[in-house]
Formats: C-alpha cells, sequence, structure tokens
C-alpha cells in the first residue's frame, strides 16, 4: 500500500476534493524517508540556483518502496510539487532533482530527463533497481 490512510482522510475523499494540506500530510506520515529527501534537494534548490538534485542510493529496500511509490505516482508527486513549490524529475531507484517551474524546458532539465541523461545515470549497481 503506497499510503496510510486515516479513517478521517477516507470519509474526507469519500465526500469529494481532498484539500493539499490534508493530502501531504498524510504522504509526509505514510513515506517518511520519501518526504525527507524531497524536502532535503527543495531546501537545497531554495539554497540557489535552478537545479539541485539527491544521489544517496536509499539504505534499505523499505526507504528504496517508499521513494519509488512516492514519485511514481502522479498525485503524490503532484502534491509534493504543488506543496514545496518546485517541479520534480526522477533517475532510476533514488535520483532525485527539483528545478525552478521557470527552468523545466530549459537545458539542464531537458538533459536531465533526456534517454541520454537516463543512460548516463546507470550503473552496475544500480541495475537491481
Amino acid at each position: 500500500m503506497s499510503l496510510t490512510v486515516s479513517p478521517d482522510l477516507l470519509a474526507v475523499a469519500e465526500r469529494g476534493e481532498v484539500p493539499d494540506a490534508e493530502f501531504v500530510d498524510c504522504v509526509r506520515t505514510s513515506l517518511p524517508y520519501a518526504w525527507d529527501v524531497v524536502s532535503k534537494v527543495m531546501a537545497d534548490l531554495e539554497a540557489g540556483g535552478e537545479f539541485a538534485d539527491h544521489e544517496i542510493p536509499p539504505p534499505s529496500d523499505v526507504e528504496r518502496g517508499q521513494l519509488l511509490r512516492a514519485l511514481a505516482s502522479d498525485s503524490i508527486r503532484g502534491g509534493l510539487e504543488r506543496h514545496f513549490g518546485a517541479k520534480l524529475a526522477f533517475q532510476n531507484c533514488h535520483r532525485v532533482a527539483a528545478f525552478r517551474f521557470d527552468a523545466v524546458g530549459g537545458d539542464r532539465y531537458q538533459a536531465f530527463v533526456s534517454p541520454r541523461g537516463q543512460l548516463l545515470n546507470q550503473s552496475p549497481e544500480l541495475r537491481n533497481c
């Protein structure tokens, strides 16, 4: 299961739209490793520049799974992007990047999300992810 949803939050969803703040809080508490990685890369982005990334492999399959679930889900990724105010990009099982929205479409973003960028980020130790 991707998220641990409280009965109260489920009731909100059953009645209609879920406020972003409540959804993002569910993500934060359900996927703490993913939250920490995204928070760090977003803080690095805020410190300056149009790009920041995180390249440290997760310590275990549990953390790897959290990161994969967070970034493979359009709704979770979108919620995180709205909350932090930047675009997320993802390679392999661990490389997370953040770009200012106005940098999306620029050379650095295009290089990161390109097939070439993906291939250059491969190594034998990453093949199991």
